[in-house]
């Protein structure tokens, strides 16, 4: 079914609205920085070392806890000025526990290899995203109201992290309510991209992905309901998992979730080198990782390989970027000489149809027929009622406590239909049933992260719908692994997305380990500027 003359005739004003929009918002709003400073290359070589490897160095007490956490805390001070992506630190008490690791290396007796088992992650420091709980930091998820709310417990990721003898270093921003993919908040602030500090860090896990990139963090924590950890992933070239559905908990996490959010949304890990995302997950998903067999060897190639090249031409979304498909060729053809497969093009008439069936999705009842809780509702947080049409004309005043993307998407919500669209339902029946044959139990699905490689700042006001391309898989409830692929003409983080079927993380996990060595993964932002 293709989309009707009037459906074309509302994409066509609503694309016009958005650009209208920008161009008074940016006569409007400050002007975030223009891209004229540079990060300073990384000099410290513990910053150059996986969160696995720099366990490996403090067990053996190659280094001490304290230096590593002392050389992140020294980064992140270098490079948080121009970028403001950890938003809230906690570094004196990462020190002090840091400490009290190296003591109880030098009070073990039970050898290095129990210290592996009981506390893989023993002394490494790690971030976490605002909207996910980390205890005696703000919850907030960016929204203003929520300025002097503290979390008093861990969310269960974090917690286990902690447990593994993770140290957290503080908090990264978010966008307002997670519900957008630029970093951007009245609260905190716009976060910058570290590779071009015109550009975004994507969202909503924007934060994160700056950081980490930047070298100010190694490990991190992200949400994902939309694409947020695989967008900042991949517009700052590092690698972000989200696994399959159910099995991290999204649990101790702002705005809670409601409808069928929590089938949808997934927490996973961040990071900057491809062999920390198996660990991280191993912990993450606590008594659930048993279901995803991740010790378990795989041999790439006894697999079977797919490449979808872009959705088919929806109306809603930009065109691929033509070195996005480039690079996804490259990907291709190296699989193709190096492990001797074939990979097998395809084409999925449905992903057409990726953000409607990403929007009607979202909008479900639970179970027991209870529906989301709006996002107006959620503006508000319990307080004063938010009327969407005034917030907008607050924010040209420069008045409202609410970003102009959130606005939008309140006044969006305002004219949707609550109705899901049975022809759209259908299309992703036929998707998840198409997709489920194709990959079986040992099939790999090679799709772009997003159609444009990182725009510049408040450039998704015009380009909404771009997240069909991550967002569509958070409704098929498939793991996918966004993986870098070096860098563009302009010095940007190119990158693909690797998709297989539920429950077989590990496979996307081992093509993460096998695109980094053959592209290079993770570039220092500072050396290649």
């Amino acid at each position: 079914m293709a989309l009707t003359r009037f459906e074309r005739l509302q994409a066509w004003i609503l694309r016009t609205f958005s650009k209208v929009l920008l161009v008074l918002f940016r006569l409007l709003a400050p002007r975030p920085s223009d891209g004229s400073s540079k990060l300073a290359p990384i000099t410290n070589p513990l910053l150059m070392v996986s969160g696995t490897q720099l366990a490996q160095k403090i067990r053996i007490r190659e280094v001490s806890s304290v230096e590593v956490v002392q050389a992140y805390i020294d980064r992140i001070e270098e490079v948080n000025p121009l970028l403001n992506a950890v938003v809230k630190d906690r570094f004196s008490a990462a020190l002090q526990e840091a400490a009290q690791v190296d003591r109880l290396i030098d009070e073990e007796e039970d050898g290095e290899d129990v210290l592996k088992d009981r506390l893989p992650l023993l002394g490494v420091p790690f971030t976490v995203k605002a909207a996910v709980a980390l205890q005696g930091m703000p919850l907030s998820a960016g929204l203003v109201s929520r300025r002097g709310v503290i979390s008093g417990v861990d969310a269960p990721p974090v917690a286990l992290l902690k447990r593994a003898g993770a140290i957290p270093l503080g908090i990264t921003n978010c966008s307002e309510l997670c519900m957008w993919f630029e970093s951007h908040n009245r609260l905190y602030g716009i976060t910058r991209n570290p590779h071009d500090l015109s550009r975004i860090p994507g969202g909503s896990s924007g934060g994160e992905g700056s950081i980490l990139a930047s070298g100010g963090s190694v490990i991190g924590v992200g949400s994902d309901i939309a694409g947020s950890i695989r967008m900042p992933a991949f517009f700052n070239g590092i690698f972000g998992h989200k696994p399959s559905a159910g099995i991290v908990s999204n649990e101790g996490q702002f705005p809670p979730l409601s409808g069928m959010e929590d089938d949808y949304q997934s927490t996973g890990p961040m990071c900057r080198y491809a062999e920390d995302l198996l660990p991280m997950l191993q912990i993450m998903a606590g008594p659930n990782a048993e279901r995803l067999c991740l010790s378990a060897q795989v041999d790439l190639r006894k697999l079977r390989f797919f490449s979808v090249s872009h959705d088919g031409g929806s109306v809603l979304v930009s065109p691929v970027d033509q070195e996005l498909l480039q690079v996804q060729r490259r990907v291709v053809e190296h699989l193709e000489t190096d492990l001797g497969v074939k990979v097998q093009e395809l084409r999925f008439p449905q992903l057409k149809y990726s953000f409607q069936i990403w929007s009607d999705f979202m909008s479900l009842p639970d179970q027991d027929g209870k529906p989301p809780t709006p996002f107006v509702v959620s503006m508000a947080d319990h307080g004063k009622k938010v009327w969407p049409p005034w917030e907008m004309v607050k924010s040209f005043l420069g008045l409202s406590s609410h970003t102009f993307a959130a606005v939008g998407l309140a006044l969006m919500e305002m004219v949707q239909s609550s109705e899901p669209d049975p022809f759209i339902l259908q299309q992703k029946e036929d998707l998840q049933k198409e997709l489920e044959e194709v990959l079986g139990t040992d099939g790999v699905l090679l799709y772009p992260s997003h159609p444009l490689i990182a725009p510049k700042h408040h450039h998704p006001l015009c380009t909404p719908f771009n997240l069909a391309y991550t967002g569509v898989f958070n409704i098929l409830g498939l793991p996918v692994t966004q993986c870098p692929l070096g860098l563009s003409q302009g010095g940007l983080p190119l990158g693909v997305q690797v998709v297989s079927g539920r429950e077989l993380d590990r496979l996307t996990l081992a093509m993460a380990m096998y695109l980094e060595k053959a592209f290079g993964g993770w570039r220092d932002p500072g050396a290649s500027s």
